[in-house]
């Protein structure tokens, strides 16, 4: 069978899509893509009737008894399928209702970014808009992935994480020039299939290998082995998980008293190393930060800190820190510790050196080189908050379980709002939060929970109120974004299925109910917005010399590069280390600050003003350790981005008697009498699920990994935990936020312990639709 083929974006890179008529054929990659993401081959599943919501849905508790009935019905009661008019209705009365009883604070958006390559149909801004001109909203700020670095960068480097990701050290650069590239949290092959709107050509993998054919050396710490890619011959240190902090004060260390730091470049560039050097000698605490006090906590010999420390003091070395250290216990502290190592190394703006904060941790970071996106690409502007209500984006269930505490924040002291309605556009909170069983309870709490889905996820099924919405390839897009140099059209390339709509013509519908359609629309349907954006595109694109095509010639044809028409710009730490007064950095001192002022005025204990290292709750060296002797990483997947196509063929292929996979040493294997393809029970006191076992020699015994992104599918128990039969690791991880500063989600420090199931398990739901009640079935 062969059908039209049509041009797509998604974030894990570009495709084309090729349909006869509804049905989905095959999925071509382009041929500038030297190494495409075989998670493109999942979207032939996209219209997976099992999974796909056909017509808007009604809880059914709620929908007899509204806003006043039990919101623990929430993923346990049927759903009735009802028309689109009585679904907008009832969502269009909760939203009036709760704005004129409680006030537009006790209504919050929740989305996140990953929903649509395309820039139009960006649930986010879709959300955040109609939200917005509602009257306002409480908003969640910074970001899952790195919401402590988010934090702390501002105040020690004076940008924003996003600008330092353009401004990294390129590759190129360090295969012209590097000699070490020394890796904290891997630059793993998995994450570089993806990035923000997607790489239109995978050039990451090649350009690693340019560097190791070069000569670079690559050293990776970390507890999986897996995180460097097998053809750059890394030296593995397997490092004991979330120690990263002391062996990296303990090259420091190493670097002051063998006088390998450079005083010059620290009296120039820095502020704040003496109040750091004391505590490095222990003047402060009594106790030197040396190789022999950093062994015990990281397991990594005294010797080999010290024979590192000085390689790297003789060698041209980049530093990539990977999100993941910052996902932990006290995460501002390993990327606050590498930004001054790498300040007493002296070598920020040089050729092939720097801190790479979030390198590895998605394609692009590093992998643009020098040639910029200078202009803003058009967007769906979604306005400013007309109230000042915000959490951080970590927590959701502090939120609702704590509403009128006092929290502190970033040098803020906030209040948690009450909320009575949750919207959710975009993303999925049963995958990304931590502590599921925990949300699950708290999420009974408000009256009323809107959510917009594709598919049923868990968090659509413990929604009172679910519209079905059109996925990427149902719609009418276009893909650019500033992480990447490709532009690509997005033209629809199978109908919306069943009766799914686009996100926009909800929040449209919406709007005209509660009296604002106008002024959300503009008057623009989706083809005119998506001809806007790109023509507002196209004139900031030529004040900067970049010349796009136009519209009609752009939307017959593919994806296209700019790369050739940008200049090779200079990047932010070069210009700092050729004139510091001239191109200060936004600190407060316009310094790198090894002691940041700021930080230390809000007087957190668990971030001081500079670099410390704080013992940990749950950690291989505490307590804890002695009742769930195993540290779990639950990172990135390899066959999905997060949670999404969970149920393609993908990600599908990679599950172990249906459950999510879990990699354990042998020898850790070998002790609890479990064999490969064993299906086993993860679990610790916050809750367990189910996993299919993977042995490996390949990574550290004493460690065990479970990616994210299983659907959630729990089964109630006795003991009021639940069991989460499919394998996602969020059910075990801790939802308490990094330190008062960043808040950050930290799942990273997990302790869980391991058993063999023994009997039949619990049949998979995940990907089964609820119980659905149609036509007279609700009588």
């Amino acid at each position: 069978m062969t059908g039209t083929r049509r041009p797509t974006a998604m974030h894990w890179g570009n495709f084309q899509v090729e349909a006869d008529g509804a049905e989905l054929v095959a999925v071509h990659t382009y041929a500038d893509d030297p190494e495409p993401s075989p998670i493109g081959q999942s979207l032939l599943d996209s219209r997976d009737a099992r999974v796909r919501i056909d017509q808007p849905m009604v809880r059914q508790g709620y929908r007899r008894h509204g806003r006043a009935g039990d919101g623990a019905g929430r993923g346990r009661e049927p759903f009735v399928a009802v028309s689109w008019d009585e679904a907008l209705d009832l969502a269009a009365a909760a939203l009036a209702e709760v704005r004129e009883r409680h006030g537009n604070a006790a209504i919050y958006g929740g989305s996140y970014g990953w929903a649509s390559a395309g820039r139009f149909h960006h649930a986010q801004s879709q959300l955040h808009r109609f939200l917005k001109q509602f009257g306002g909203y409480t908003e969640s700020d910074r970001t899952y992935s790195a919401a402590a670095g988010e934090v702390l960068l501002p105040h020690i480097l004076g940008s924003d994480l996003y600008t330092l990701f353009l401004n990294t050290t390129p590759w190129v650069d360090v295969r012209d020039h590097g000699e070490v590239v020394l890796c904290f949290s891997g630059v793993s092959p998995k994450n570089l299939q993806v990035v923000m709107g997607g790489p239109g050509a995978h050039t990451a993998p090649g350009q690693l290998r340019e560097c190791r054919a070069a000569g670079v050396r690559f050293i990776n710490i970390s507890p999986i082995q897996e995180d460097l890619p097998a053809g750059l011959e890394a030296e593995w240190i397997p490092i004991r998980p979330v120690s990263d902090t002391a062996l990296i004060l303990a090259l420091c260390h190493t670097l002051l008293v063998e006088g390998l730091h450079d005083e010059a470049f620290l009296g120039r560039y820095c502020v704040g190393f003496e109040r750091f050097r004391d505590y490095l000698l222990g003047v402060t605490d009594g106790q030197p930060k040396s190789a022999e006090w950093a062994a015990p906590i990281t397991t990594v010999a005294a010797d080999t800190m010290r024979e590192l420390a000085r390689l790297i003091a003789r060698s041209r070395t980049f530093i990539p820190i990977g999100w993941a250290l910052q996902r932990a216990e006290h995460g501002e502290q390993p990327f606050w510790a590498a930004t001054v190592l790498m300040a007493m190394l002296g070598q920020f703006g040089l050729p092939g050196a720097g801190v790479g904060h979030g390198v590895g941790s998605l394609h692009t970071v590093g992998f643009m080189g020098r040639r910029l996106i200078p202009f803003r690409w058009g967007t769906f502007e979604q306005g400013a908050n007309p109230i000042d209500s915000v959490i951080p984006v970590a927590r959701v269930t502090d939120m609702l379980e704590k509403p009128g505490q006092p929290f502190d924040y970033d040098g803020r002291r906030l209040v948690y709002p009450h909320i009575e309605l949750i919207y959710w556009a975009g993303g999925n909170p049963f995958h990304h939060h931590q502590d599921l069983n925990r949300l699950r309870r708290a999420w009974a709490r408000p009256g009323t929970v809107i959510v917009n889905e594709q598919v049923w996820t868990s968090t659509a099924r413990h929604a009172d109120i679910v519209f079905p919405v059109t996925t990427a390839l149902e719609r009418n897009d276009v893909a650019f974004n500033t992480f990447d140099h490709y532009v690509s059209p997005m033209p629809r390339a199978v109908p919306p299925f069943a009766q799914a709509r686009n996100d926009y013509d909800v929040f449209g519908a919406l709007a005209a109910r509660l009296g604002f359609a106008e002024r959300f629309t503009e008057g623009r349907d989706e083809m005119q917005w998506v001809r806007h954006l790109y023509d507002e595109s196209r004139t900031r694109a030529a004040a900067h010399g970049v010349s796009l095509p136009p519209f009609d010639a752009f939307w017959a044809g593919e994806h296209f590069s700019i790369a050739d028409q940008l200049p090779e710009a200079t990047l932010i730490f070069e210009a700092f280390r050729a004139d510091p007064e001239r191109h200060p950095l936004g600190t407060p001192s316009g310094r790198i600050e090894i002691y940041s002022e700021t930080i230390a005025g809000f007087g957190y204990a668990d971030c001081p003003g500079h670099p410390v290292w704080l013992d940990k709750a749950e950690f291989q060296g505490a307590p804890r350790a002695a009742q769930f002797p195993l540290h779990l990483i639950s990172n990135q997947p390899a066959p999905r981005l997060h949670s999404q196509l969970d149920f393609a063929r993908v990600s599908r292929t990679t599950k172990i008697a249906g459950r999510e996979p879990l990699t354990l040493h042998p020898d850790d294997a070998a002790a609890r009498g479990i064999a490969a393809g064993d299906v086993v029970r993860v679990f610790n006191d916050r809750g367990a699920c189910l996993a299919g076992a993977v042995l490996s020699a390949r990574i550290r015994p004493g460690v065990v990994q479970l990616a994210t992104g299983a659907w959630f599918d729990p089964v109630d128990t006795a003991d009021g935990r639940g069991l989460d039969v499919h394998g996602n690791p969020n059910v075990l991880t801790r939802d308490i936020g990094t330190s008062a500063l960043g808040q950050g989600p930290t799942a990273h420090s997990c302790l869980v312990e391991i058993e063999r199931y023994v009997g039949e398990p619990p049949p998979l739901r995940a990907f089964d639709p609820p119980p659905i009640l149609r036509d007279d079935d609700e009588a």
